[in-house]
């Protein structure tokens, strides 16, 4: 996943500037020269001190984490805010009538130094955090919500805005500038410049709650991953495991205070990644159950009750703008723009979903039998009958896969090299540039004339300190305006090999980096005057569609065969496991596909609350579980079989930021969609070449947020994007069983897409 700190109207300022004002006028007391008492006012920008007052002096801006110490975090905040206070003070008491140059891009430049600490600071607390650092993002998160109102919600400063804006007709504009223009006035009303003062008073408290639940949420939902491992006694129990597995954990029981025992760490999904190994029943069936009943009670710790009250809160946010719920707040910038749209997306493959649920249950029950078992399966057996049939039908060995895949020529000679043959790069391991962690690779990145692009770093490896999952962010933005070139980061959670071995990764995850390193070309070729437009900056429900679609070169044979080779013997991987593999991804959707539908409708079951519902919930944890039942159950699909992938109590896209991924992890299967339809393209016109590259660079890769995403796609593709090749991909389509009865099999989008396309 994409993730992003934008440092201009989302992280601002501590001192709320307030008028009665709302609209622009000099003959007016909004202009300052009209009252003596603000004439000659002049506001100073303060200087600020320490490491992040100015830029790094390394390559590319690069933060250099040997000058930076825990104890500058705070002090950099509060002056990187004050600072900004006082830029936007510039810009509401300049003489001057408003100007795009004297308002939107004096905003769009305001908040460098807060914008720096940021950047640095939040991957910190997400890859490699301490107490120290979880206490500073307790305390500066509610004081940034705060700061951000002050900014987004000032009557006086909006007043420019929309005076600029009211006079865009008649202004000679680039195509960027109009979009920067656009994108500040609509954020500002979103955020609730039209509102009354007592409303914006309203939205402003809520923020502050906000911004402080949803840390408090994402810090216990790293806990309750990270402190509560399963701890058996006896090797026994661990059966199925290779020797070095169980001396890991043998050596994580010691580590976590439990030696002469065994543990298990927990990962970042419902399912778990050992499960299938395990020969244990008993031994799968908890760490199941300790995986998906995690901070829900069982143990000490719970978030049921923030769920509730952050659900609340949003409620009652979009209640103040006239919303229903949160999301038909939330969406107004999306690809799909409203939540019936992406409903319907969702809504049309649940027949088939279902019944190929209930089939592959029946082939699994088959198995167990077979196997002479007396139970039926349950979700802690899923994965280890589904991967026997999978040996069996398709003779497909899980580990000896595995055995193809040594990380470093994963990323190295694999996804390297995918982006040399479309894209021209070429990259260069660096170890002069300081890494806040001894696993971090730094590369730097080349055009194909030779030209330095940007920087890379490559986070591969699990440890306590990171939360789970895989994602991609900036240390600096691409800006024309700042004449900066990006620095870029992956971090995915590989288990890591015990010291000695050679590190090998599932398939699984070999496909991940392949995706996340999708969302790094996207901000490496970014190609933007304004840092707010600039490369993954753009809707929630877009933004992975470009890392998607470069999930394809996995198994392209030219690059496959290039990084794929047998880590004791060389050999490149066989064309007919590569067969097996591509043969066998089809195979298990009920449970592969339905966990991402299921957490993505409870997702918006979640936001289509009203405050009187999300109000009924607030203190009474079971009725949130019945909650979560209860909606799940609607769906019509085999809930205790198929989990969610993420069940509500740790389900961080949606509860551990403000806004993030709430009433937004359907765009997961929205941006697939794009991705599958862009495959049929890239096939239909030659695949993997070099012009093919040149084209997605110049019509997806490098456009940023500057236009609206169903043109984007159209000079993509020369057509609108349609559903079939995913439900194909998918195994979904019409065939001989029940998924021909399904309304998904027609191919289209929903009514209100296809009218907008």
């Amino acid at each position: 996943m994409a993730h992003r700190f934008a440092p201009i109207l989302a992280s601002v300022s501590a001192l709320a500037l307030t008028s009665a004002c709302t609209t622009y006028s000099q003959d007016t007391a909004m202009d300052p020269l009209a009252d003596p008492a603000v004439a000659d006012y002049s506001p100073e920008i303060p200087e600020g001190t320490g490491y992040f007052a100015a830029d790094s002096t390394l390559p590319f801006l690069a933060p250099d984490f040997t000058q930076i110490s825990e104890d500058d975090y705070m002090p950099a905040f509060e002056q990187g805010m004050a600072i900004q206070k006082a830029e936007v003070q510039a810009i509401i008491y300049n003489p001057a009538p408003p100007t795009f140059e004297n308002t939107i891009v004096a905003l769009e430049k305001s908040g460098r130094m807060l914008g720096r600490v940021g950047r640095v600071f939040f991957q910190l607390t997400g890859t490699n955090t301490t107490d120290r650092l979880d206490e500073i993002n307790t305390e500066i998160s509610p004081k940034l919500s705060e700061h951000s109102d002050s900014i987004t919600l000032n009557p006086d400063l909006f007043a420019r805005v929309k005076a600029v804006y009211d006079n865009r007709a008649a202004m000679a504009m680039t195509v960027e500038d109009a979009r920067l223009l656009e994108e500040t006035y609509a954020s500002m009303v979103h955020a609730g410049a039209l509102l009354t003062e007592a409303q914006r008073e309203e939205v402003k408290a809520i923020n502050t709650q906000l911004s402080t639940l949803t840390t408090e949420f994402g810090q216990l939902a790293r806990d309750a991953m990270a402190d509560q491992p399963l701890v058996v006694d006896t090797r026994e129990e661990l059966a199925g495991l290779s020797d070095s597995d169980i001396q890991a954990a043998a050596d994580f029981a010691a580590e976590k205070g439990y030696p002469g025992k065994y543990a298990i760490a927990l990962q970042n999904t419902t399912q778990q990644p050992l499960l299938p190994t395990l020969e244990n029943r008993a031994t799968r069936e908890k760490l199941f159950k300790l995986s998906a009943n995690r901070a829900d009670g069982t143990t000490e710790i719970d978030t049921r009750d923030l769920i509730a009250r952050i659900a609340l809160l949003r409620a009652q946010k979009a209640a103040l703008f006239g919303q229903p719920d949160w999301a038909s707040y939330t969406m107004y910038d999306r690809m799909a723009k409203e939540p019936k749209t992406a409903l319907d997306f969702m809504e049309q493959m649940v027949p088939a979903l279902a019944a190929t649920q209930r089939r592959e249950a029946e082939m699994l029950n088959a198995a167990i039998r077979a196997d002479g078992k007396d139970f039926t399966v349950q979700p802690w057996d899923w994965y280890r009958y589904a991967n026997r049939i999978k040996a069996e039908q398709y003779d497909l060995d899980e580990d000896a896969v595995m055995e193809y895949f040594q990380l470093d020529r994963v990323l190295e000679d694999g996804i390297f090299h995918m982006a040399n043959e479309l894209y021209g790069l070429s990259f260069e391991r660096r170890t002069d540039i300081p890494v806040y962690h001894p696993d971090v690779w730094v590369y730097t990145v080349f055009e194909e004339d030779g030209s330095e692009l940007g920087l890379f770093y490559f986070d591969p490896f699990q440890r306590p300190s990171k939360r789970g999952g895989a994602w991609m962010g900036n240390f600096v933005d691409q800006s024309e305006v700042w004449g900066t070139k990006p620095v870029i980061y992956n971090v995915l959670n590989v288990p890591k090999a015990p010291a000695g071995e050679v590190q090998l990764v599932s398939f699984d995850w070999v496909n991940t980096a392949f995706h996340e390193f999708g969302h790094a070309l996207h901000g490496l070729f970014a190609d933007q005057r304004y840092e707010s437009l600039s490369g993954t900056a753009t809707a929630r429900d877009f933004v992975e569609y470009p890392s998607q679609v470069h999930e394809m070169w996995t198994t392209w044979p030219s690059i496959l065969s290039n990084y794929a080779k047998h880590y004791e013997t060389g050999e490149t991987i066989p064309d007919e496991m590569i067969a097996k593999i591509e043969a066998a991804a089809k195979f298990n959707q009920g449970y592969d596909f339905g966990e991402v539908v299921e957490a993505a409708l409870l997702d918006m079951k979640w936001h289509a609350l009203s405050p009187d519902e999300a109000r009924a919930l607030v203190g009474n944890p079971a009725a949130v579980d019945a909650f979560e039942r209860n909606s799940l159950e609607e769906l019509g699909l085999e809930i205790d079989l198929v989990p969610p992938r993420y069940r509500s109590t740790y389900f961080n896209h949606i509860f551990s930021s403000p806004a993030g991924y709430s009433a937004g992890y359907y765009s997961y299967l929205w941006t697939e969609m794009l991705d599958r339809d862009s495959r049929e393209w890239f096939r239909e016109n030659g695949g993997l070449t070099r012009a093919n590259g040149q084209h997605y660079r110049d019509t997806v890769l490098s456009r940023g947020g500057t236009m609206d995403y169903f043109d984007m796609y159209e000079k993509f593709a020369g057509r609108q994007p349609t559903v079939q090749p995913m439900l194909e991909a998918r195994g979904l389509v019409p065939g001989g069983d029940e998924a021909a009865d399904s309304e998904a099999s027609d191919g289209k989008l929903p009514a209100r897409t296809v009218g907008g396309l």
